[in-house]
C-alpha cells in the first residue's frame, strides 16, 4: 500500500545535483518524480524511481546520505477540485500532511500526488473511508 521514496540530504552547491543524476543514469537508474527543497547549507531531494534498491545501492556507495521513506500516492484527476478532495478528506480524518508533490499519470488527464503525513495508517483510513484508491509501489515505478 505504500509507496517507498528515496529521501537524500545533498550539499546545496554547484554540481553535486549533477553529480547525482549521472550517476543514476549510469546505473540505467530511471527517476519517475522528484522533488527537491531547499534547506540551508543542504536540500533533500525526494526521489520515486524504477529501481529503488539500485539506486539507494549506487547513492550510498558514493557516500550520499540517502534512506527510504513510506509515502503515500493517490491518482487524480486534472481539473479544478481535484486535489482538494483528497486534501478534505485527509483534514476530516485528522491527518496533516507534512509535504506533498506531484507528476503527471499516463493518461493525459491524471496526476499522480505523493504525500508524507504525519500518521500513515490514519491517512490510510481516511482515504479508504472517503472513497479514494492509494496506489500500490509497483504500478508507481511502472507510470
Amino acid at each position: 500500500m505504500y509507496t517507498k521514496q528515496i529521501s537524500v540530504f545533498l550539499e546545496n552547491k554547484a554540481g553535486r545535483l549533477a553529480e547525482l543524476t549521472k550517476l543514476l543514469a549510469d546505473e540505467g537508474v530511471n527517476i519517475r518524480a522528484l522533488s527537491l527543497a531547499d534547506a540551508g547549507d543542504f536540500g533533500v531531494l525526494r526521489l520515486i524511481v524504477d529501481e529503488r534498491s539500485r539506486c539507494l545501492g549506487t547513492l550510498k556507495a558514493h557516500e550520499f546520505a540517502a534512506q527510504e521513506t513510506d509515502v503515500l500516492a493517490v491518482e487524480i484527476e486534472d481539473r479544478p477540485g481535484s486535489l482538494h478532495r483528497i486534501v478534505e478528506v485527509l483534514d476530516e480524518g485528522g491527518v496533516n500532511v507534512e509535504y506533498m508533490y506531484a507528476f503527471l499519470g499516463r493518461k493525459g488527464n491524471s496526476a499522480i500526488m505523493v504525500f508524507k503525513s504525519d500518521d500513515a495508517a490514519r491517512a490510510v483510513e481516511a482515504l479508504k473511508k472517503g472513497g479514494i484508491g492509494i496506489l500500490p509501489e509497483d504500478v508507481i515505478g511502472k507510470l
